[in-house]
């Protein structure tokens, strides 16, 4: 948010989980990313993509330029939103977590 980690958003076979950074709450003027995503330490879990990063990707004709570009599936959430939302119009960023592997 406002180019500060503030958490981190996972995709499982469960579905879905968000969580605020420790070093994100602790900040000052934190606040939340969204009203349905108040600040807490806690995880929030969904089954489904949580409806504030869902609004984030695109609908309607940049969505069909984009399902025929990069030949995205439509129904895989997690990958259009790490697609079209790296530069968002707004405060939000959604930037891939890369983990390395040690091995």
């Amino acid at each position: 948010m406002n180019e500060t980690l503030a958490g981190h958003l996972q995709e499982n076979e469960d579905g879905y989980q968000f969580q605020y950074t420790s070093e994100y709450l602790n900040l000052e003027m934190s606040e939340p990313i969204s009203l349905t995503l108040p600040l807490k330490k806690e995880s929030y879990v969904d089954k489904n993509l949580f409806p504030f990063f869902d609004g984030l990707i695109p609908e309607g004709w940049l969505l069909n330029i984009t399902e025929q570009n990069w030949k995205i599936d439509l129904r895989d959430r997690m990958g259009l939103l790490l697609l079209c939302c790296k530069d968002c119009i707004g405060a939000i960023s959604v930037v891939e977590n890369k983990i390395q592997d040690d091995e």
